[in-house]
């Protein structure tokens, strides 16, 4: 169990209300999710899995349609709206399966860790990528979130699993994020790894940003989350 503080909830962030969605076999996945999520919390959603966690993920994340209700971010509505358009409304996610969402082992590190914001200054001007600006800002979240690589060009699928982990949880930490959705944190990596990763989560928690925790592991909701609701059946 990790030490922490206790939380200082804020506003809602994150609210679902009446949300429906079918699978990818057309069949009912979540039927009529009512959520609320504030500021300053970590709330955790546990389960057994294929109980509609990953298709709770999608719809948040703009990864899956919704069929009924309605989604809104710090006020704002932001039903079935884009993966882009929810990072600019100051959404953070750190996927269930990391080698199918979370990183592209093929690319660097430093691409990884600019995934999300190459087309913003500084890294891009006029268009045009500004490789010096991209190395120092990988080179500084390699530092801040302890990433053992020997450079920032080293290729990320080379990496031991909490490593990989950690790119993610670099890049999506580091623009501090209004809502950070975390999907089996910590799934497949290291014991050290894990606490390191559960510590940055509650540090965020603690600045202020409200946290959705999908965990399968009943341990880790108990330890870090501050309120905890059970799905089944979606």
């Amino acid at each position: 169990r990790i030490d922490k503080i206790p939380p200082k909830p804020g506003g809602t962030v994150l609210e679902l209300s009446g949300v429906n969605a079918v699978d990818d076999r057309r069949l009912p996945a979540l039927r009529g999710v009512n959520l609320q999520v504030k500021a300053g919390t970590v709330m955790g959603i546990a389960g057994v899995e294929g109980n509609g966690q990953t298709e709770l993920i999608e719809v948040i994340t703009g990864l899956r349609p919704v069929t009924g209700g309605r989604i809104s971010l710090s006020g704002k509505d932001i039903t079935d709206r884009s993966p882009r358009e929810l990072r600019e409304a100051g959404l953070a996610h750190i996927p269930e399966d990391r080698l199918e969402r979370g990183v592209s082992t093929q690319a660097s590190i430093e691409e990884n860790l600019i995934l999300d914001t190459f087309y913003k200054p500084p890294l891009s001007k006029r268009g045009w990528l500004d490789r010096k600006a991209i190395r120092a800002k990988a080179n500084q979240l390699i530092h801040d979130y302890e990433i053992a690589t020997p450079d920032a060009e080293t290729r990320a699928g080379s990496l031991s699993g909490g490593n990989m982990q950690k790119i993610v949880v670099a890049r999506e930490l580091a623009s501090g994020p209004a809502l950070l959705i975390a999907a089996q944190p910590t799934r497949g990596v290291d014991v050290g790894a894990i606490e390191y990763i559960h510590r940055r989560i509650v540090e965020l928690r603690d600045q202020g940003s409200a946290v959705l925790l999908v965990s399968a592991e009943l341990d880790e909701i108990l330890s870090l989350a501050d309120e905890v609701a059970v799905i089944y059946e979606g």
